[in-house]
């Protein structure tokens, strides 16, 4: 697959590929376009619900759907493997863009629907064969960087797509984002075919087979298992949060809306981190110290219940922690099997979906028993994953 990274005949003008820097110039914004589609529905759900005259519980149980439709992600990982980043890439901005147009076409329940499961589609092509591609044109040794400049699509959606979608939708209605999202998702079908070369000849003819038993291998499942089992901790605090801060501070609607400003920056600083440091520090290392200071911070929230600027600094050492040992597993699972790659971070992909379930149900049940409880409980997560982690993953990754 590293031919991937070499110029088809006539595929660039100038003599070889864009730079690795272009690459990301281009590819970063689509990451936040693709994560802003993923993520609007949370913050807007109340407007949505209202502009499609349905409740919000009926919106929450479609994400549900989501999520369990999330799990056949592995089977989207087959198509970066078998016929090419760069097909999978734009297919997967292609189904966006369908579905983006067609809530703006028709905006009803079915299009709002179809366009909530074209993005999670749209992502489940685009994501591992974009990481794969990256993983392809770099060496391990600097693989860190980029993937960690490549993961700032997430929090660029938190800071910039979210908000200007909230301005849309306040100066034009809940069915406004929809024709943006749906041209610039042409814009980025147009980029990325600038920006990732197609395979040679020789190369397209050939396409690889999937090794399945690549994901079999201990070290494999080891890292694997780390992204579903910290999902599953992050997301028992996740679905508690509302709860527990009104619980604990009195916090009104407005006051709890601002407190998420402080998960969006930790986010920007993980993904800076990984960038900087995981190449210099190693990826083992830094997902192993990311993960006990999470597990350090989860421990401590509960005795910092008495002071909100001193629990909103606990909060924002959680997900530092947790996006810091996200980001720097990817190059980890990008090394881990490079034959199947794109197949190993769709999986890696679909065990954040059953993690994020598990601990949503878990997370609401300790709650009933006491914030302390789901603490502690994601705490000892975190824990049994570093070791899983140290015993399994060679040193000096």
């Amino acid at each position: 697959m590293a031919a991937e990274g070499q110029r088809a005949a006539g595929g660039h003008p100038g003599g070889g590929p864009p730079s690795l820097a272009a690459q990301l110039f281009v590819t970063t914004p689509i990451r936040v376009l693709l994560n802003t589609g993923y993520r609007m529905v949370y913050p807007f759900l109340p407007e949505f619900s209202r502009g499609l005259n349905v409740t919000p519980e009926s919106l929450a149980q479609l994400l549900a759907l989501r999520g369990v439709l999330g799990l056949t992600g592995p089977l989207f990982g087959l198509v970066p493997d078998r016929f090419g980043r760069r097909p999978a890439a734009l297919l997967g901005v292609a189904v966006f863009v369908c579905g983006a147009a067609a809530a703006a076409l028709w905006p009803s329940l079915p299009t709002f629907a179809l366009l909530i499961f074209a993005v999670l589609i749209a992502k489940a092509l685009h994501d591992p064969a974009l990481l794969a591609h990256l993983g392809d044109q770099t060496t391990y040794a600097q693989r860190g960087r980029v993937m960690g400049l490549s993961e700032f699509g997430w929090s660029g959606a938190t800071f910039i797509g979210i908000p200007l979608l909230g301005y849309l939708i306040a100066r034009f209605g809940w069915q406004a984002p929809f024709w943006p999202l749906a041209g610039l998702g042409v814009l980025a079908l147009i980029g990325l075919r600038q920006v990732i070369a197609p395979r040679p000849a020789a190369a397209a003819s050939r396409p690889a087979p999937f090794r399945w038993r690549a994901l079999l291998r201990p070290h494999v499942l080891a890292v694997l298992s780390y992204g579903g089992l910290t999902s599953a901790a992050n997301e028992m605090l996740n679905v508690v949060y509302g709860g527990w801060m009104e619980q604990a501070f009195r916090l009104d609607v407005a006051a709890l809306g601002l407190t998420v400003t402080v998960i969006g920056a930790a986010e920007l600083a993980g993904e800076g981190a990984v960038a900087a440091l995981a190449d210099r520090v190693g990826k083992r290392r830094m997902v192993l110290g990311a993960t006990l200071l999470a597990a350090a911070a989860y421990a401590a929230l509960p005795a910092l219940a008495g002071n909100l600027w001193l629990a909103l600094a606990g909060v924002f050492f959680v997900y530092l922690g947790f996006e810091t040992g996200i980001v720097a597993n990817i190059p980890l699972l990008s090394e881990l099997a490079p034959e199947a790659r794109g197949a190993v971070i769709s999986t890696s992909g679909a065990l954040h979906g059953v993690g994020r379930m598990a601990g949503a149900l878990l997370g609401a049940w300790l709650f009933s028993q006491g914030f302390a409880w789901v603490g502690l409980t994601a705490a000892i997560v975190n824990v049994l994953v570093a070791a899983m982690v140290w015993g399994f993953v060679r040193r000096g990754s």
